[in-house]
C-alpha cells in the first residue's frame, strides 16, 4: 500500500505541475493573442460567448479530461487561453489530477507487475504477447491510413 501511495503522490505532483503549466502557457498565449493582430478576430461576439461559456462551465470538462488520453493538454491550454478564473480552474485541476494519479498509480502499477511476472516466468510468452500487440497496433494504423488517405490521381479514377 505504501508503494501505491508514494507513486500516487509523485504522479499527483507531476500532473499538477504539468497541467498547471499548460494552463499558464495557455493564459499567456491568450494574453498575447489579445494584443496581436488577431485581437479583432477574437473580440467578436461569438468568441466572447464561447469564452464566457468556457469560463463558467469549463471546470467539469477540465476535471473529466484527466480521465482521457490526448484531450487533457488541450483542455488545460484552452482553459488558460480562454481565461477561466482560477477559483473555477483550481478545484477541477486538483480533483481531476487526483483521479488521474490514483488511476495510473493503481492500474499502472498492476499492469507493470503483471508484465514483470510474465517476462520473468514465461519470457517467450511475454515477448510473443508484446510482438502481437505491436503487430495489431501497426495493422490498425495501416488500415486507418489506407481508408482515410484520398487517392492521389483523381483523373485516373474518373476515367
Amino acid at each position: 500500500m505504501d508503494r501505491i501511495a508514494l507513486t500516487a503522490g509523485a504522479l499527483y505532483a507531476i500532473v499538477l505541475l504539468r497541467a498547471g503549466g499548460t494552463f499558464a502557457v495557455g493564459w499567456l498565449a491568450g494574453a498575447g493573442a489579445r494584443r496581436s493582430r488577431f485581437a479583432g478576430r477574437i473580440s467578436s461576439a461569438k468568441f466572447r460567448r464561447a469564452e464566457r461559456a468556457i469560463q463558467r462551465w469549463g471546470a467539469p470538462v477540465v476535471a473529466v479530461s484527466f480521465l482521457t488520453v490526448g484531450f487533457q493538454t488541450a483542455a488545460n491550454f484552452l482553459a488558460g487561453s480562454m481565461r477561466m478564473p482560477l477559483p473555477r480552474y483550481l478545484p477541477a485541476l486538483f480533483l481531476g489530477g487526483a483521479a488521474w494519479a490514483l488511476l495510473y498509480a493503481t492500474a499502472g502499477l498492476g499492469v507493470l507487475e503483471v508484465l514483470g511476472r510474465l517476462f520473468a516466468e514465461h519470457t517467450a510468452l511475454g515477448v510473443s504477447a508484446v510482438a502481437a500487440l505491436l503487430l495489431a497496433a501497426c495493422g490498425v494504423v495501416a488500415y486507418r491510413r489506407r481508408t482515410v488517405a484520398p487517392s492521389g490521381d483523381t483523373a485516373a479514377d474518373e476515367a
